[in-house]
């Protein structure tokens, strides 16, 4: 894989089109490591979401000495063609093309390699066929997209969603215009077609007969994992993620269950979001196995650590 430079956008932050396994273009953000460099940190991002999302994060870790890429997968935000219509787009090669060549991109400079995802991301990882060289990963929001985990209201208004107003806009557009119900990006047709059939899975792909084996590709992972959510994630609660997680059988996992209220609120999104520095700082913090479990309690979140456990 290649990186090729386009532009500075700012002193230590320079913008890179990787080129991805099967050679795709995927846009990326690199943020140099200020002062001592401690790590580099690749950030898997949620459906639909461009990586200018992650750019306050990004920008606060490059200021506790880690050097961060961002990236957009294929098919989203400046990784996407002037159109969508025909764009041939497997979901899959998020995690095993884009992804694989975001770890690569920043593996090099000596100095340890992590990764921190966000809803999808966490899927995208066990994909990622260099996941070896990840040392630890944190992951914010991830969860099967089930609407049976979800209360209520946003179990009904998201089963509408993938069984009537989707599949109205996107055989109308030829791709699934999310930005239209302000869910972030356009995702392409292929992209759609996977992702809503498998969150309609109470395990996602696993329970997918067409998908029988891809189980084998997590229980691959041994790398660390922290995997966050908070309780008031509608969108992927901790039940969401634990039907998730599981797969990552031989992997040390911690899961979380964040309390918001410390942060005032968080939700699907919220993560990333300014006042969410609090989590920046335990998941950095934990990378570099400062604080111990001690940084996650002060926001008042329940943990509990499993290996190679199905629960």
């Amino acid at each position: 894989m290649t990186a090729a430079l386009a532009r500075l956008e700012a002193p230590g932050v320079e913008t890179l089109v990787l080129e991805a396994l099967d050679g795709y273009p995927i846009s990326a953000t690199r943020y140099a490591a200020r002062g001592v460099h401690l790590g580099n940190i690749v950030v898997a991002s949620a459906t639909g979401v461009g990586q200018q999302f992650y750019r306050r994060f990004a920008e606060y870790a490059s200021g506790r000495g880690f050097g961060v890429l961002t990236f957009d997968y294929r098919g989203i935000g400046r990784s996407r063609p002037a159109s969508l219509k025909g764009l041939d787009v497997d979901l899959l090669d998020w995690g095993r093309c884009d992804l694989a060549s975001a770890f690569d991109a920043m593996k090099n400079d000596g100095v340890p390699l992590f990764g921190v995802g966000h809803s999808i991301g966490g899927h995208a990882f066990g994909l990622a066929p260099n996941h070896r060289d990840v040392a630890k990963f944190y992951t914010f929001g991830t969860g099967t997209g089930w609407y049976g985990w979800m209360p209520p209201y946003d179990r009904a208004r998201v089963w509408l969603m993938w069984k009537l107003v989707l599949p109205l806009l996107t055989t109308w557009k030829g791709y699934a215009p999310w930005s239209i119900l302000g869910m972030g990006d356009d995702l392409p047709l292929g992209v759609y077609r996977k992702f809503s059939h498998w969150c309609c899975l109470p395990r996602h792909f696993f329970d997918d007969p067409a998908m029988n084996g891809i189980e084998r590709k997590y229980a691959e992972v041994r790398t660390p994992i922290v995997a966050a959510n908070a309780l008031d994630d509608t969108l992927s609660l901790p039940r969401s993620r634990d039907a998730f997680m599981f797969a990552y059988c031989n992997a040390p996992v911690t899961r979380l269950d964040l309390d918001p209220r410390p942060i005032g609120g968080i939700g699907h999104l919220g993560y990333f979001r300014q006042h969410a520095e609090p989590l920046w700082r335990d998941a950095l913090d934990w990378f570099l196995d400062i604080g111990g479990s001690r940084g996650h309690v002060e926001l008042g979140s329940t943990r509990e650590e499993l290996t190679g456990v199905d629960r």
